[in-house]
């Protein structure tokens, strides 16, 4: 897979580094010379260049790319790499870093973003998994909002305690996909009894979580 990543900073280069590791092709565009030096990550191809620009983006050969990563540290640039790479170029799978959570709103499709992934809110969501028992909490969003990884430790009180997987009444449009159990991470079969403590991984319709919050959580 061929991936191209605006934005060669601290972000973009360990970014890179990871695709490297996983045997694809990756391209790092940045505007700073310092940056976009060649041998900066061992292994990727880079470009000086301005990714903003339309000329940047045909020397970086966009339509060869099945994804883009928009990890600039300016939300304005990231969101214009994403509507250029998406509408200019067609590139199928764009991902986005928002920097700003007050500017998160506009990280959808009508900016060309396929994948919004917001620090902030990331770091702030595992700060909550730490703390939180009996509680629902979001972890990461997919496809704008259309559904949710999220997360619930099963308190001692809680009503699915003792339950087999098969027998819970899931509300529409959620799917169990992971219980974490020690260190045991364990597919979900319709026989898995539910016991105290386990981390339950759900994706789900933002629109069901009252319902889970209330199947599963405190009584």
């Amino acid at each position: 897979m061929r991936v191209a990543i605006a934005g060669a900073g601290k972000v973009g280069r360990s970014i890179a580094r990871e695709l490297l590791g996983f045997g694809h092709e990756v391209l790092l565009i940045d505007r700073d010379p310092d940056l976009a030096r060649p041998g900066v990550v061992e292994g990727a191809d880079v470009l000086l260049a301005d990714a903003c620009e339309l000329s940047a983006l045909e020397e970086a050969e966009l339509p060869r790319c099945q994804v883009v990563v928009a990890a600039t540290g300016d939300d304005k640039v990231n969101l214009v790499v994403s509507l250029l790479a998406k509408t200019e170029f067609g590139v199928p799978r764009i991902v986005a870093r928002v920097n700003h959570p007050k500017n998160e709103w506009m990280f959808d499709e009508s900016w060309g973003v396929d994948v919004a992934v917001s620090t902030p809110r990331m770091l702030s969501a595992l700060v909550e998994e730490a703390v939180s028992v009996g509680d629902l909490v979001r972890l990461f969003t997919f496809r704008q909002g259309q559904a949710e990884l999220v997360e619930i430790t099963l308190s001692a009180d809680s009503p699915a305690v003792g339950q087999r997987v098969g027998a819970m009444a899931w509300p529409p449009d959620t799917a169990l996909v992971a219980i974490v159990r020690g260190p045991r991470v364990i597919a979900p079969s319709a026989d898995d009894p539910l016991e105290s403590g386990d981390e339950l991984l759900f994706v789900c319709d933002p629109g069901q979580e009252p319902a889970l919050q209330q199947l599963i959580g405190h009584r």
